[in-house]
C-alpha cells in the first residue's frame, strides 16, 4: 500500500497557518532555519520524506524510520527554552505557551524554577537511559514540553499508566507511587512522543537503546511503559492541529526531522 499523499497538516500549510521562521524566533534560530537543508525541509513532501519506509512493516519499518529520522539538527539545552516558546505557543494567545499536562495557557516569560513557573518536561524521563540533559535525547524537542514546575516534579520519572489520585494544577491527570496518567487531550501526544524516542535512539550516537515494555517501575533502565496502554491512547486521541503544527515547526525550523507517528499513527500497531 502506498503512503497517503494527503498530509494531515497540508490544508493548514496551504492556508499559511504554518510559518517557516516564527516571528518570535531568535536571530540564531532564523539563521538555522535559513540553512540549505532547512530550506529543503520546508519543501519536501511527507511522501518523499518517508519514501524509504514505504511498504515495510514490523521491525523493518522501525529500522527504516530510524534511518530517516536520525538525520537531524540538534538544539542545546539552553536553546530549548526559546524553542518551546515557539513549538508550544498558544494558538489563541501568541504571548503564551500551553502546558502539556496542565492544559493551562501561561505567559512565555514565566519560564524558570519558581513554584508557579513552567520548565522543560522530559516526557521520556531523562533518567530512563541516563542521558540527562545531553544534547541529543536530553534536548530533543519531539519529547520536551512546557509544564508547571510543581506538576513536573510530581510526574518525576514515572512510567505511564491509569489511575491514582488527582494531580493538583493538572486537571484530569492522576498519579500514584509508580505511574502518571495525563489528561485525555494529550494521552495520544504522550504515546507518540515516547514511541518516537524508542525509534530515534537505538543505541547509536553514544546513548542508550531506548525501548518500550509493558511495565511500570522501570527506574533508570532505558525502558518505558506501558506499551499496551500507550497503543490504546494513540488510537483514542489521534493527532490534532496543535500536535501537527508542532511537528511541522520542529521539522522546518529546528531539528529538520519529524515524528512519524504524528504523520502516520497507524504505524504504531505495525511496529508494536
Amino acid at each position: 500500500m502506498r503512503i497517503s499523499r494527503t498530509a494531515p497538516w497540508a490544508a493548514a500549510l496551504a492556508a499559511g497557518a504554518l510559518l517557516l521562521v516564527p516571528a518570535t524566533a531568535s536571530a540564531g534560530q532564523q539563521k538555522q532555519a535559513a540553512a540549505p537543508h532547512a530550506a529543503l525541509a520546508s519543501t519536501v513532501s511527507v511522501d518523499a520524506y518517508y519514501a524509504a519506509a514505504e511498504g515495510k512493516t514490523g521491525a523493518a519499518l522501525k529500522t527504516a524510520l530510524h534511518d530517516i529520522i536520525k538525520t537531524q539538527s540538534k538544539v542545546t539545552y539552553d536553546g530549548v527554552w526559546n524553542a518551546l516558546k515557539v513549538t508550544d505557543q498558544d494558538p489563541a494567545n501568541p504571548n503564551n505557551v500551553i502546558l502539556v499536562y496542565s492544559g493551562r495557557s501561561q505567559s512565555k516569560s514565566t519560564n524558570g524554577g519558581g513554584v508557579n513557573d513552567w520548565n522543560r518536561e522530559h516526557v521520556w524521563a531523562k533518567s530512563h537511559g541516563d542521558f540527562g540533559t545531553a544534547t541529543g535525547p536530553g534536548t530533543d524537542l519531539h519529547h520536551l514540553r512546557p509544564e508547571d514546575v510543581t506538576v513536573n516534579s510530581t510526574r518525576g520519572n514515572k512510567d505511564f499508566d491509569k489511575g491514582g489520585s488527582p494531580v493538583s494544577e493538572a486537571p484530569g491527570s492522576y498519579t500514584d507511587a509508580d505511574s502518571f496518567e495525563p489528561r485525555d487531550a494529550v494521552k495520544g501526544d504522550v504515546a507518540r512522543m515516547l514511541l518516537y524516542m524508542a525509534v530515534r535512539y537505538d543505541g547509536g550516537d553514544g546513548f542508550a537503546d531506548l525501548e518500550m515494555n509493558d511495565k511500570v517501575n522501570n527506574g533508570s533502565a532505558p525502558l518505558f511503559g506501558k506499551i499496551s496502554l500507550l497503543k490504546q491512547w494513540n488510537q483514542m486521541d489521534p493527532p490534532d492541529a496543535f500536535e501537527q503544527r508542532r511537528n511541522q515547526v520542529i521539522f522546518d525550523t529546528y531539528q529538520h526531522n519529524r515524528n512519524p507517528f504524528i504523520d502516520h499513527p497507524e504505524w504504531v500497531n505495525s511496529i508494536w
